[in-house]
């Protein structure tokens, strides 16, 4: 299994901390107004809430809004009310007769599971790649300063990305005019590496075939959480579903997980069987120690049998092998045309506007543009399947560099053009850096042959015991961001990296004390270390895991700190424009 570990791993911090320092501030806030009070929750906070201030023992009613306070007032209804912003409040124009308050809750940092914090931010992506938006950059900051006081200081910093950037120099700022003291503090994190989305668009695209993964990409998992069959199901935490069996496959191939689960349905039947032949005392025993055990682990092994079950049933219907097999002869670059049959044959049948636009750009990225006949043709089949209100996400999409036309001198919209106008020149340049795509092909052939992003081994790759990261893309592709992670770390900087960097559109950089590191040219001079990996824009669940076997095969231990957890559906559904 790929979850054997092979070196000693450092134990990782008490993120629970970060739980209880918003639920403190949580409760502190509220306390601000004395009485009874009745709680207002928007409802895409009640997930986080109920992780760390187990929202459901509290009386919630609605959403807060002003139509609220207008109503009260219109019945001649007194009260007080408190208006929580988090993570951080925006500028609104109201006029108040001093019954109502403002506020911000610092809320940012939510802790998923032992190394995995998200900041619960699916919007950033679209704000900041696609709009332009820097309004949460400074939020990573606090985060990152928040993080350094209580589990550093970091030591070294690593990153890639225009965003990465302005998070580091920020995060300085914010540590210059509210230094902490940490002279004596031994750090639990030493390293932090901070990168963009934009900077792997590709590793996003691919289909997951992890057991994580694919539940993500089935159920769509939410603080954790998932519905394991129906909508209308409770929602389920995965880490409770049986956790030493979840530990044990969440970072499998696909591949191994259900003959693993069966095997586990087996043994326990055999426990079951065991009360054949047993004595009234014996049985007596059986039923007061281990019965409602065995139970409540059947219950929970259930859950995973019924999730692999509806997820081969979802992936036979959608012919999930050939979808593969197109994939990885894009990333590896052979029978092109055959692809584009492929993708073609996929609009006409309507299988999935999601599905084909990801094919789509993980056509163009590949192959670095598309050409203007090609994509021509096929933005016109697509239309015709789909409907032409996706004339915008095509728009979106060149925008974001995720599906372009092949063209010489290819130049910045007009759109950019006049926002580069309206602004400072300080502010032009950062805003033209966020749209900086625009003008950036992927140069993905040039980069996956510097890195060796396409394993080369002989024979057939052993997915039950896995040799690199590429076996959470089936041994087919090693993924770019992991990839940079690996060969910065090695080298303790960006050094030899510069062709790569290059393809990349730069923006890389490095700080901190290179002599503390030890000697260059090896990971295990990292051994025993705990790294931190910001992604901007997203993370997934396969580099998640791919980075975990890195992390074993090392004897290092990655936390994950991403401004939400996605794959390719939702990243593709952010460039949508929402219907009016």
């Amino acid at each position: 299994m790929a979850s054997a570990g092979l070196r000693d791993a450092p134990q990782l911090p008490d993120f629970g901390l970060l739980k209880r320092l918003a639920r403190d501030q949580l409760v502190y806030l509220l306390e601000q107004l004395p009485g009874k009070k009745d709680l207002f929750i928007e409802a895409a906070l009640m997930s986080p809430l109920d992780r760390i201030a187990n929202v459901s023992i509290l009386k919630v009613l609605l959403r807060v809004s002003d139509g609220l306070i207008n109503a009260d007032k219109a019945a001649g209804r007194t009260r007080k009310y408190k208006i929580i912003f988090s993570p951080q409040k925006v500028s609104i124009q109201h006029q108040s007769d001093g019954n109502v308050t403002w506020d911000e809750w610092s809320f940012y940092l939510l802790p998923l599971d032992e190394d995995i914090i998200s900041m619960e931010l699916p919007e950033f992506f679209r704000d900041y790649f696609l709009e332009g938006d820097q309004r949460w950059i400074g939020t990573v900051g606090q985060a990152l300063h928040l993080l350094n006081s209580l589990f550093g200081p970091f030591t070294r910093t690593y990153g890639m990305g225009q965003g990465a950037k302005m998070v580091h120099e920020l995060w300085h700022e914010i540590e210059e005019d509210s230094p902490v003291d940490t002279v004596g503090q031994k750090p639990e994190i030493g390293h932090i590496f901070l990168l963009d989305r934009d900077v792997d668009y590709v590793t996003a695209l691919c289909s997951q075939v992890v057991y994580e993964g694919l539940v993500d990409d089935t159920f769509r998992i939410k603080c954790g959480e998932f519905h394991p069959r129906a909508p209308e199901d409770r929602r389920v935490h995965l880490a409770y579903i049986s956790p030493q069996v979840f530990s044990q496959i969440r970072n499998e191939h696909f591949s191994s997980v259900f003959g693993f689960l069966s095997q586990k349905a087996r043994n326990l039947q055999a426990q079951y069987d065991r009360r054949r032949g047993m004595d009234i005392k014996q049985m007596k025993t059986f039923v007061s120690q281990e019965l409602k055990g065995l139970k409540q682990e059947h219950r929970l092994l259930s859950l995973h049998i019924g999730a692999c079950e509806c997820i081969m049933k979802k992936k036979t219907k959608q012919d999930f092998q050939e979808l593969l097999k197109t994939e990885h002869a894009l990333l590896e670059g052979f029978d092109i045309r055959e692809s584009v049959s492929f993708i073609e044959e996929h609009i006409d049948r309507q299988v999935s506007p999601i599905d084909s636009l990801r094919l789509l750009c993980l056509l163009s990225i590949t192959e670095n543009g598309l050409a203007p006949k090609d994509y021509r043709s096929l933005k016109t089949q697509y239309l015709q399947s789909y409907g032409p209100e996706h004339l915008l996400t095509f728009h979106n999409l060149k925008h974001l560099g995720l599906l372009t036309e092949q063209a010489p001198g290819e130049t910045l919209t007009a759109v950019e053009s006049k926002v580069s106008k309206l602004v400072t020149d300080r502010t032009a340049g950062k805003l033209s850096d966020a749209f900086s795509s625009l003008g950036r092909k992927s140069n993905f052939r040039g980069i996956s042959k510097k890195l060796g992003l396409i394993p080369r081994g002989d024979g057939e790759y052993d997915l039950k015991v896995p040799r690199d990261m590429a076996y959470v893309f089936s041994g087919a592709y090693v993924p770019l961001s992991c990839k940079l992670i690996e060969q910065v770390l090695e080298r303790k900087s960006w050094l030899g990296l510069e062709e790569v960097t290059r393809l990349l559109g730069g923006n890389e950089f490095v700080t901190g004390n290179a002599s503390q590191l030890g000697q260059r040219g090896s990971l295990e001079t990292l051994q025993g270390r705990i790294v931190l990996v910001v992604f901007l824009g997203g993370c997934t669940f396969s580099e998640i895991s791919a980075l975990r076997f890195l992390g074993r095969e090392k004897g290092l231990r990655f936390v994950f700190l991403t401004t939400a957890l996605t794959n390719s559906a939702r990243l593709l559904e952010s460039t949508i424009e929402a219907k009016a």
